[in-house]
């Protein structure tokens, strides 16, 4: 919100902008809360009632494997997956009455959180330059290297989160449109779970095509319908990675796809889901202190050397 708070602040005093853009978070937050979380948790609860039933269905499509490929694939197999799949199903739905239980029961924290945490955000935004100020006090006064890394990390970071943000709402909302239109069940469900999987670069994309399939099979089969949906949906994968990404992300994090698939892989394996959620950051610290480090050398040097030359009679 920064972002949009200094491009406000061109055209109007600096705490109008703040409670312009502060306004516009809070309705749109409000509006997600109220109109399409309670639409996905309905989803998503029909979705793991009848996610037994589409695990069998799907077990019957897959048994004609083994008649044609019977070297590759036995029947044993399929039953064992579809075991499997449906004992995950199961407790994915304890863990979501569970946690409706849990939220129920801890109602009065999430309100303190939801009534303190926008305060925060608030102050921060009007009061950013002033509280930055005061904490800079306390850091060492000769910090080159920190505020070379800081510069690039504040700029990387923003554009990354920014960008983020309006890739999984554009994405989000056509998956969301495209799926109303052609009559795909739990639309809202899988289409917040396609905007959200952007976050994770590749990986991500590949994940969520397999609920998308899932449930498109079991309400269509192999039919027209389901290579229609398929098809739209990979036009939309191929759209946001060839069009939308190298638009939003012409000034973030250039790094390149290797590093990062192994920044994912990398803490992804150290910290699980946190690690894979934060390994862009991540990566994009430590190329920030790869590229700051060397002129960081270079200037001690010469400061080494200036001091050697005074020294000298």
């Amino acid at each position: 919100m920064q972002g949009a708070v200094q491009r406000c602040a061109r055209y109007m005093p600096h705490k109008a902008a703040v409670l312009l853009v502060f306004s516009s978070f809070m309705a749109a937050f409000l509006a997600f809360m109220l109109l399409v979380l309670p639409q996905v948790w309905r989803q998503l609860l029909t979705f793991l009632n009848e996610a037994p039933r589409i695990v069998t269905e799907i077990q019957k499509a897959l048994l004609f494997l083994p008649d044609r490929y019977p070297e590759l694939v036995t029947e044993d197999q399929i039953r064992q997956l579809s075991s499997v799949a449906a004992a995950e199903i199961g407790r994915a739905w304890q863990w979501a009455l569970t946690f409706s239980l849990h939220s129920i029961t801890n109602i009065v924290a999430m309100l303190i959180y939801l009534i303190l945490v926008p305060i925060l955000v608030f102050f921060f935004m009007k009061d950013g330059s002033v509280l930055a100020g005061s904490i800079a006090n306390y850091l060492p006064e000769k910090r080159d290297l920190m505020r070379r890394v800081w510069t690039e990390m504040d700029a990387q970071i923003a554009n990354y989160i920014r960008g983020k943000t309006i890739e999984i709402l554009i994405v989000g909302a056509v998956s969301y449109v495209v799926f109303v239109f052609l009559g795909l069940n739990y639309a809202a469900l899988l289409a917040v779970m396609v905007g959200l999987s952007v976050v994770i670069p590749y990986i991500g994309a590949a994940l969520v095509t397999i609920p998308v399939a899932g449930v498109a099979f079991f309400q269509w089969g192999w039919g027209p319908e389901f290579l229609t949906l398929m098809a739209a949906y990979f036009i939309i994968q191929a759209l946001d990675g060839n069009v939308l990404v190298p638009i939003l992300f012409s000034e973030a994090v250039n790094l390149h796809p290797v590093s990062i698939i192994v920044a994912v892989l990398l803490f992804g394996s150290i910290w699980g889901v946190l690690g894979v959620f934060f390994a862009i950051p991540l990566a994009t610290l430590v190329k920030s202190i790869v590229n700051a480090w060397p002129a960081a050398l270079e200037q001690v040097a010469e400061e080494k050397q200036q001091i050697e030359e005074m020294q000298e009679p």
